[in-house]
């Protein structure tokens, strides 16, 4: 599978810390909804949770390749015309910003498309140029990848029939800390440098 090019200068990340709590940015035909990721009524995060799934080279993996790390966790798919790509580039960015820093953070992607994207395709897509080093690609059946989903809050739909179909996704990328626990969100308008400062800010808290 050829490489494909990845758009550097885009929007990245960013916090919604609302009201009424956090607030996950979904893409919806192409317009942007929110979905709640906080107990209105407790304030403690609902992100996070037992998955069991398998990473681009075959092996079987659950929650626990979380811990003893700072994680990004990212749910897209390979033929995402335009999020999924942006955010890794940007993503690669934060990596180059944070230095040696960035060995201590590591990032999950996880596709909501396990109709096309068997681990072969995830090892293929992660690998293209302007993508961060290291990534995880995680798949699974579709009941494995809607218990991951579900247990992060992230929504993804299908749209369409036939080989031509395309997957709605949300667009946060969710910082976990090395115990595995949730820390923040990150949405898509921040730049490299402000997603690498609240990284570590984060790291710095513990």
């Amino acid at each position: 599978m050829p490489r494909r090019p990845v758009i550097l200068f885009a929007a990245a990340c960013a916090v919604i810390a609302l009201a009424l709590g956090l607030i996950t940015m979904v893409v919806v035909g192409g317009r942007q909804q929110a979905a709640q990721t906080t107990d209105v009524a407790t304030g403690q995060p609902l992100v996070g949770g037992d998955f069991t799934l398998t990473d681009q080279n075959g092996k079987t993996v659950d929650q626990t390749i979380l811990n003893g790390k700072w994680t990004l966790v990212f749910f897209g798919f390979t033929y995402c015309p335009d999020y999924c790509p942006t955010t890794l580039g940007v993503l690669n960015a934060v990596q180059e910003r944070m230095g040696d820093k960035a060995e201590d953070l590591q990032i999950v992607f996880i596709s909501i498309d396990p109709e096309r994207d068997t681990p072969q395709m995830l090892k293929d897509y992660l690998s293209s140029d302007g993508f961060p080093d290291g990534v995880i690609g995680l798949t699974g059946t579709p009941e494995q990848v809607a218990q991951a989903a579900k247990a992060y809050r992230a929504f993804y739909q299908k749209v369409g029939e036939g080989e031509g179909y395309t997957m709605n996704h949300g667009l946060t990328v969710y910082l976990m800390g090395p115990d595995g626990q949730f820390r923040s969100a990150v949405a898509h308008d921040l730049g490299p440098s402000r997603t690498a400062t609240l990284i570590e800010n984060a790291m710095e808290k513990g």
